[in-house]
């Protein structure tokens, strides 16, 4: 199997290339996990990207492209709820974060001198960190307040049978 790898790398060297792919790819999982979780929380009328897609983060290559769609379709669906929900939070929540994340991401996977990799590489994983812990954070926001009013909430039809 080393026949098909390049001369200057050793078979340790392949071990850990092996292995930090592995682990790559479980990071990749827990985050689509986070991402189908918050989703899930999501009425289906105020979604943008089903529960199930979020899962194609985890796909070697195709992510490139899909880190894109995830920017902005988990933003809307978030939007979208807490607007029915009369949450105030940040217009379009996690986009922000979340296109800087798929862009360094892009940007990583670009052959590009190893100075300026390093440095999208660190900066990718800074924002890749940042995204998760946003879209953690609007998770338990909506998860607390699907516990305290229901998960059929809407504010306008609470606050016209109130009237």
């Amino acid at each position: 199997m080393l026949d098909i790898l390049p001369d200057n790398i050793t078979g340790d060297m392949a071990l850990y290339m092996l292995i930090g792919g592995i682990i790559r790819i479980i990071i990749w999982i827990f985050f689509a996990l986070t991402l189908y979780r918050t989703l899930k929380l999501v009425k289906k009328e105020n979604l943008c990207i089903l529960p199930s897609q979020a899962w194609f983060v985890a796909v070697p290559i195709f992510n490139i492209y899909w880190n894109f769609e995830v920017a902005k379709r988990v933003a809307d669906s978030l939007n979208n709820e807490f607007y029915d929900r009369k949450v105030e939070v940040e217009e379009k929540p996690t986009q922000k974060w979340g296109l800087i994340f798929a862009w360094t991401f892009l940007l990583s996977n670009i052959p590009l001198p190893l100075f300026v990799l390093t440095i999208i590489g660190i900066l990718h994983f800074v924002y890749f960190i940042t995204y998760w812990v946003k879209v953690n954070e609007y998770k338990t926001l909506l998860r607390i307040h699907i516990e305290h009013y229901g998960e059929d909430y809407i504010a306008d039809k609470k606050e016209k049978t109130e009237i």
